[in-house]
């Protein structure tokens, strides 16, 4: 097994409880979905692109 790294992030309450409603009998997780997307942000250079370039969260300071 890959070395893991324990980390703790902030999310946004309301996108983080629908997140968990639509992945419930997928039975999918949060730290599946961000180490997925880690790997395509550093190995896909569309999806970093798009990634970066993701407009449509309300900004709150410097988090989102």
């Amino acid at each position: 097994m890959n070395e893991v790294k324990l980390t703790s992030v902030k999310v946004i309450t309301e996108l983080y409880k629908k997140f968990k409603n639509k992945t419930i009998d997928d039975e999918f997780s949060l730290q599946k979905l961000v180490n997925r997307t880690l790997n395509m942000f550093v190995y896909d250079e569309k999806f970093k692109n798009k990634i970066l370039n993701y407009d449509k969260l309300h900004q709150s300071g410097s988090k989102f």
